[in-house]
């Protein structure tokens, strides 16, 4: 298909006035100061134009794939309207096939064709790990070329609107991954291990094998991200994935998989569902899915490790501390990078900072006033701030105020709704908020359950400590439930040693450079202290998540002086 030369194409719809669309049109075009690249490149895998999204009447229809085959919209009796994130008065961005549990049938079947070794492992059909490495270089190369790279940047931000920085930041690193297990690098993965044995002719081999049928559950947060990190994981290994992303943001791994089938990979490999949660839960319980990948909330983490019997691997809730130590450096990058972690990407992110602990130091040298004065700074206009997509502005706002009847707790910087904006009812719209609480206060039992429940907003809970109260900052950390990231912001070592080897969060910063957000593919993200954790990104991670060891004893030889022994 040729995709529009225009950013935005003209909506003849009524409802909402002239100037407000206009409006929005003119800041999505005008992200960081820099007009959006146009895209105007032929690309014959895709099937929509992302800047067509919620502008024409006829919305694009998010489509299964199941057996190698996209079922056509008439398949699925329902569908999901998509609202546009920005505009209430839009069209909606997209439809998606509402998948019922009597239309599973295919799927089921799907399934059922694989068998528990999987589609290849270190002994069958070994040519596939070559095969996915030369995918993953030609996707990687894909996703490296600007105009692919923008065609997916805008995929993102039409559904989650975020900067143009940060969405592009998503596809890059995206990109940097499939490069990285490009070449032989898949069949590095899974690389074996040999002992010697008890005698001549027994040696065992150990082995990372694959599950088979496989069921991924992916966010919104990260449209195409953390899908493609975990679902070429599951490939590479020699599993088959059942992938079930987000309504919301269908649409970006439909395309991405269009652009995989375009780099060859098979159309069997994956099946693509789209449907509400309990009909992916009545396809994980009725067909042969030995592993769930699950990346969102906890409620439903632990939801899944019930039904499944454990079968799950989890990347849910990251209530993300960062400590700020005794030794002032650099307060303006410190302020800075802080503001990034908690408000950047409406701070939708698993990473980011929920909560901060701060040094009296930091408070003396204006610490708090500078990350008020970047909080401000943030703009509907180059969507720094922009659309909560799980929590209700009155859902914020309310926590806010469940918080300010803490003794001593005060709003310090924002507690209000955005201003002139057409954001949907359904969706959050608030300023960047950090609400101070007493540490003290914070650490009593009718208080502190209340301070550490994550909202997945522009939201972060605040709070100080002087040089002899950090075993109480400790404290609160010991008793936080999820351990995602954290960051220590110190230079001072032994600062530094007490709080790391007293606390446990899976993906740790430290240093004066220290953040909580950041999951690029270079390192290990994923979470500790928990037997069902899941990481992302590297080849531990994915050999935890997507293999299990298997153990192969070879005994050939039978010594030719043998004679049968007396039995025991």
């Amino acid at each position: 298909m040729t995709l529009a030369t225009s950013l935005l194409v003209s909506s003849s719809r009524g409802g909402g006035s002239t100037s407000t669309r206009r409006s929005m049109r003119s800041s999505l075009a005008k992200l960081n100061g820099n007009t959006i690249r146009m895209l105007s490149t032929n690309l014959s895998w895709a099937t929509l134009d992302p800047n067509s999204l919620g502008e024409v009447a006829t919305p694009h229809y998010v489509q299964n794939i199941v057996g190698g085959s996209w079922q056509p919209e008439s398949s699925i009796q329902s569908k999901i309207s998509v609202p546009h994130p920005m505009n209430k008065d839009s069209f909606p961005i997209c439809h998606v096939a509402d998948t019922s549990v009597d239309e599973l049938a295919p799927f089921r079947e799907s399934l059922k064709k694989v068998t528990k070794s999987g589609l290849h492992n270190p002994i069958k059909n070994v040519e596939r790990y070559l095969m996915y490495g030369e995918i993953s270089r030609k996707a990687g190369a894909a996703l490296s070329d600007p105009e692919i790279q923008e065609f997916f940047t805008q995929a993102i931000m039409k559904c989650v609107p975020k900067s143009h920085q940060q969405a592009s930041g998503e596809v890059k690193v995206t990109a940097a991954f499939l490069n990285n297990f490009a070449g032989d690098n898949v069949r590095f993965l899974a690389r074996s291990f040999g002992n010697p044995g008890d005698y001549y002719g027994q040696q065992s081999n150990g082995y990372r094998w694959p599950f088979g049928p496989v069921a991924i559950i992916s966010p919104f947060n990260f449209p195409l991200e953390i899908p493609v990190l975990q679902l070429m994981g599951a490939l590479y290994m020699g599993n088959k994935p059942v992938l079930k992303p987000a309504e919301k943001v269908a649409f970006v791994m439909e395309q991405f998989l269009h652009l995989l089938h375009d780099c060859g990979m098979p159309k069997e490999d994956v099946d693509l569902l789209n449907c509400q949660g309990p009909v992916a839960e009545e396809l994980i319980l009725s067909s042969p899915i030995r592993l769930t990948q699950f990346t969102g909330s906890s409620k439903i983490a632990e939801h899944l490790s019930r039904v499944t019997a454990g079968k799950v691997k989890i990347e849910d809730a990251g209530f993300d501390w960062k400590i700020l130590g005794p030794d002032v450096l650099d307060v303006d990058y410190v302020a800075w990078q802080s503001d990034q972690d908690a408000y950047a990407t409406q701070g939708q992110k698993c990473s980011a900072q929920s909560i901060m602990f701060v040094h009296d130091n930091w408070k003396e040298a204006g610490f708090l006033e500078k990350i008020t004065t970047n909080a401000a700074k943030r703009s509907l206009d180059d969507l720094t701030i922009g659309p909560v997509l799980t929590h209700t502005t009155s859902d914020i706002l309310d926590h806010v105020e469940k918080l300010l009847k803490i003794p001593g707790a005060y709003v310090l910087f924002g507690g209000k709704e955005l201003a002139s904006h057409d954001i949907p009812d359904v969706y959050g719209a608030v300023e960047p908020t950090a609400v101070f609480v007493p540490l003290k206060e914070m650490l009593k039992d009718e208080n502190y359950e209340a301070c550490v429940s994550e909202k997945f907003a522009p939201f972060q809970v605040v709070t100080s400590y002087s040089e002899d109260e950090l075993d109480l900052v400790l404290e609160a950390c010991e008793r936080m439930s999820h351990h995602l990231t954290a960051a220590v912001v110190s230079n001072d070592q032994s600062f530094q040693a007490k709080v790391l080897a007293n606390t446990v969060n899976g993906t740790t910063y430290a240093g004066i450079r220290a953040r909580t957000t950041g999951a690029p593919q270079n390192h290990w993200f994923g979470p500790a202290g928990d037997p069902r954790g899941a990481g992302i990104g590297t080849s531990e991670a994915i050999k935890l998540v997507w293999s299990c060891h298997r153990e192969i004893i070879h005994d050939n030889i039978i010594p030719s002086n043998w004679t049968q022994p007396k039995a025991t």
